[in-house]
């Protein structure tokens, strides 16, 4: 892909996630207001802590894209690995994880979330992350041919496997089938061989299936899902209220701030269900313009990582870009009824601080990507490409003048116009044959 593509790409993806975040700013304040009012006084609290999230994030967003990961050595000799950082992440969010099980706090039955000063941390987001740049690293090893398909799925295990228990631990399975989905896709961006995938797929779609039989609430969930007029005012209620916003919307919406559903109808407007929320105010069109919204993130992120100059910015860009696009669909597919409800909020809309850091984050390792694959790999490959070709044009007038054979000389010329020897023999003059 040329520079001024990946160049495109990157602009794209911003603008995006700048109509994404200011969309989800618009959304939180009208589906909060109410209900902050009456608890806390302030029908901008919500809001006020959205705004601190989102300038925390713009931060994390600006540094992660000036991160310069690669493998290869540059002109100065310094290397830029990748896997210091992967496992960074990895690790702190692991211990993120057992710190939670350990001084956790939560709420709805779940144990997610820890404080760091007044503000609470869910160490699962990150989870995901360093799930992705572990993954990224492994697999762009194996491509290498450092590590063996065995060594792969060893290690992939170790990395996958104690991420997915912590979090099964809180309990929380709608992070879980998340992280599971986006290492599937990862697996699938690096070229796995098929029958890993749908090993893969069965062993997880039966763990899947013991884990709701085995916990009561997760088999109501999904009992719910099947029929949620069986119980309407116990499981069955925040899909039937949300159900309802969407009807109420129709096309157009029944108009920015007027929602009835946000009166203390629909749990979680703010988060979970604020897709709900722009159903029922701007209508169909509004639910549209953001489904359209992320399928253009989704665009943008795959022309950067095909863009990539190597297999682990590659796999980086498009792991990330379906873990995005991945949860923003599980959100509206929980939201319409299409999959039991899952406690996974809508990317970049969704009021959480974690939530919006994380993703942002994610977004500035894809820009990064985007900016090594259009500065620094043109110009690197331009400048090989023509010492390539000054030394290969060196070689051969070498060679040909030691075979003395007069057919392979090659000739170049100068400024004037005059042809020359091409070689190291100080420029004379190329003498023409007579007719």
């Amino acid at each position: 892909m040329s520079r001024a593509k990946s160049h495109g790409a990157a602009y794209l993806l911003m603008g995006v996630t700048l109509f994404l975040v200011l969309a989800g700013l618009l959304m939180i304040y009208s589906a909060s207001s109410v209900a902050d009012y009456v608890h806390r006084a302030d029908s901008a609290y919500h809001l006020k802590r959205q705004v601190m999230f989102l300038l925390v994030g713009l931060v994390a967003m600006f540094l992660a894209s000036r991160l310069d990961l690669r493998y290869t050595k540059r002109v100065t000799g310094v290397s830029r690995d990748p896997k210091r950082l992967g496992w960074i992440v990895w690790g702190t969010s692991v211990a993120g994880l057992v710190a939670v099980l350990v001084a956790g706090i939560g709420k709805w039955g779940a144990q997610r979330w820890i404080l760091i000063g007044p503000v609470p941390i869910q160490p699962s987001e990150f989870a995901k992350l360093g799930c992705i740049l572990a993954g990224a690293v492994l697999l762009s090893e194996w491509k290498r041919h450092e590590i063996d398909g065995r060594a792969l799925t060893g290690r992939l295990a170790l990395v996958v496997v104690p991420v997915v228990v912590l979090v099964m631990v809180q309990p929380d399975m709608g992070t879980t089938v998340s992280i599971v989905l986006s290492m599937y896709l990862l697996l699938w961006l690096g070229d796995v061989n098929g029958r890993l995938l749908v090993s893969s797929a069965a062993v997880g779609t039966v763990l899947a299936g013991l884990m709701i039989w085995i916990e009561e609430y997760r088999f109501s969930r999904l009992m719910a899902f099947i029929d949620p007029w069986k119980d309407p005012k116990g499981d069955g209620f925040q899909i039937i209220q949300s159900l309802y916003s969407f009807g109420s919307g129709g096309l157009t919406g029944v108009g920015l701030g007027l929602s009835k559903q946000k009166f203390f109808y629909l749990p979680a407007a703010h988060t979970d269900f604020i897709f709900a929320i722009i159903g029922e105010e701007l209508g169909l069109l509004g639910t549209l313009a953001i489904v359209l919204a992320f399928a253009i993130f989704a665009y943008a992120g795959v022309r950067i990582a095909l863009s990539a100059s190597n297999d682990f910015d590659r796999l980086l860009a498009g792991g990330l870009t379906a873990m995005v696009v991945t949860q923003a669909l599980m959100n509206m597919a929980a939201v319409t009824g299409l999959m039991p409800i899952t406690g996974i909020p809508l990317p970049l809309v969704s009021y959480g601080g974690s939530s919006l850091i994380f993703t942002l984050a994610c977004i500035g390792l894809v820009l990064g990507v985007a900016r090594r694959s259009s500065g620094v790999r043109p110009s690197v490959s331009r400048a090989t490409g023509a010492s390539n070709n000054k030394v290969a044009q060196i070689r051969g007038s070498q060679a040909s003048g030691a075979r003395g054979s007069n057919s392979a000389v090659s000739l170049e010329r100068r400024r004037d116009g005059r042809a020359y020897l091409s070689g190291i023999d100080g420029g004379r003059p190329a003498r023409r044959r007579r007719a």
